[in-house]
């Protein structure tokens, strides 16, 4: 048995969105758990599709002693403030010291984190954990499928897996897998060889989704090129909404030699460039999406699905602009719904105004990007809501969703979903928290870009992806990078 001490710290950042992440943003729950420590960490994931319950899992079921240190998250958005990095950071290697001595260590980390001073949040927080323990603990990672995998995180972690879907439903499934690479390591004592490459091209975000090619084959593939040697092989397709140096997507493998670890990393990366072409998709303009939401949508038939996947707060969106909405309303869509819309000051409106009520307002467009202003309209109160709910769909299930107060508003015929914390609607209790069956509807508008795939597929006769103001910008080359290498170039 080991002493094994388990902790995690998320963030997505997108360098080109507007709001930061403050102290406050990774102490609030939200779609996952708060900033927890201590025993009080495993109470808070426990059931949580999340990695480090996964790991949790499995390294307990192997009679390991597990020692919680710290897990926090905080809705993706723009740089993590110098504050909170050094805060949460400070914290985490508090808990580190105490726990000594150590066997090892598992961490639940996402791989796209950036600072306001740092480019690197992870390689950083890593290399300041090296500081503490030293070279000689195993350290174990799990990473997103959309880290920006750099030199420096591989240098100072042992091991680093990432999962092998998007629409993520392999959180706990990476966690388990990696944590059991950490209890082989630590039972019989190889040393492991790394072998690291980035394709010189982005993989924008809508992409990567493994639903459909060339990343659908490719990950279902990549467990053939793990073998008795090849102990880990894993393949990041980036995050094209960081403006770094190492941004864009990364192969890295782990071997009981060099050898094997370059071959199987050279095997991958061929694959992935071979399929470059492959990367797009249509993205339908807005007016264009919801005029054939219209034409396509038939009484009696599945729901017509329009991913407003510019303003997703998974990727740094701000969750208020309204362009979609807008569109919906001007087309004069029937049985429509569009949400979730992030607005708390309209949200209060509602409360105070009450149910079946009617007033005028200046709805989203509060957050501050470039050319969006609220949208001035007259809505009926339709219902109030606490935003507490449990998530039922195969990504969030089991999360407890936190969005503050809620209301849902009709306006001209067109049902908004209005929350006061942004989110990304990927899980349709979202909607049922509303007390709305989404099925029911002809026309569902929803702030996500993939994730919501998991769960809306199945009562979606058609998905269109619609390109709506919003700062997760769909097209790289639309962007004005000021640090990525040179090298590094669009599909």
């Amino acid at each position: 048995m080991a002493r094994i001490a388990v902790g995690g710290w998320q963030h997505e950042t997108n360098t080109f969105a507007i709001k930061k992440a403050e102290y406050q943003d990774f102490e609030r729950a939200d779609e996952w758990p708060p900033l927890s420590t201590g025993e009080e960490m495993f109470a808070a994931t426990q059931g949580v599709h999340l990695p480090v319950t996964g790991a949790i899992e499995a390294l307990k079921s192997r009679g390991h002693e597990l020692v919680p240190l710290l897990w926090c998250s905080a809705t993706p958005c723009s740089y993590v403030t110098e504050f909170a990095f050094e805060k949460i950071c400070k914290q985490f290697l508090e808990l580190v010291k105490q726990a000594l001595p150590l066997d090892g260590i598992y961490l639940d980390l996402h791989g796209a984190m950036v600072c306001e001073h740092l480019e690197d949040g992870e390689g950083e927080f890593l290399r300041r954990l090296r500081q503490v323990v030293g070279d000689e603990i195993p350290v174990a990672v799990s990473l997103d499928l959309h880290a920006n995998v750099t030199p420096e995180m591989v240098k100072h972690a042992t091991i680093i897996d990432i999962f092998r879907t998007y629409p993520h439903i392999d959180m706990g499934a990476t966690g388990a897998r990696v944590s059991t690479l950490l209890d082989e390591i630590l039972r019989n004592g190889f040393q492991l060889f790394s072998s690291f490459r980035q394709p010189e091209f982005m993989i924008a975000l809508n992409f990567g989704c493994t639903l459909i090619e060339p990343c659908q084959g490719l990950y279902k593939a990549l467990p053939e090129l793990i073998t008795n040697e090849v102990k880990a092989l894993s393949f990041a397709c980036g995050f094209h909404l960081s403006d770094i140096y190492e941004v864009g997507p990364a192969v890295v493998s782990y071997a009981t030699s060099q050898n094997a670890a370059d071959v199987a990393a050279e095997k991958l990366i061929s694959s992935i460039t071979k399929n470059r072409e492959g990367f797009g998709q249509k993205i339908w303009a807005q007016s264009e999406g919801v005029s054939e939401a219209i034409r396509r949508a038939q009484p009696g038939h599945a729901t017509i699905v329009l991913a407003d996947t510019q303003d997703n707060p998974g990727g740094g969106g701000s969750g208020d602009t309204t362009g979609l909405l807008q569109e919906l309303i001007a087309q004069r869509a029937s049985n429509a719904l569009f949400g979730a819309l992030s607005d708390p000051e309209v949200v209060e409106q509602a409360v105070q105004i009450g149910i079946g009520k009617k007033f005028k307002t200046s709805l989203g467009g509060k957050s501050g990007m470039p050319d969006q202003s609220p949208f001035h309209c007259e809505c009926e109160v339709k219902g109030l809501f606490d935003g507490n709910f449990v998530a039922t769909g195969p990504m969030y299930k089991g999360a407890s969703m936190t969005l503050g107060p809620c209301a849902l508003l009709e306006i001209e015929g067109v049902l908004v979903a209005l929350s006061s914390y942004p989110v990304q609607t990927a899980d349709q209790a979202i909607f049922r928290h509303f007390g709305i069956e989404p099925s029911s509807m002809a026309i569902i508008g929803l702030k996500s870009s993939v994730h919501f795939r998991n769960d809306f597929t199945e009562l979606a006769s058609d998905i269109l992806v619609v390109a709506s103001p919003g700062a997760v910008y769909a097209d790289p080359s639309a962007l004005d990078y000021k640090r990525k290498r040179p090298s590094i170039q669009f599909r």
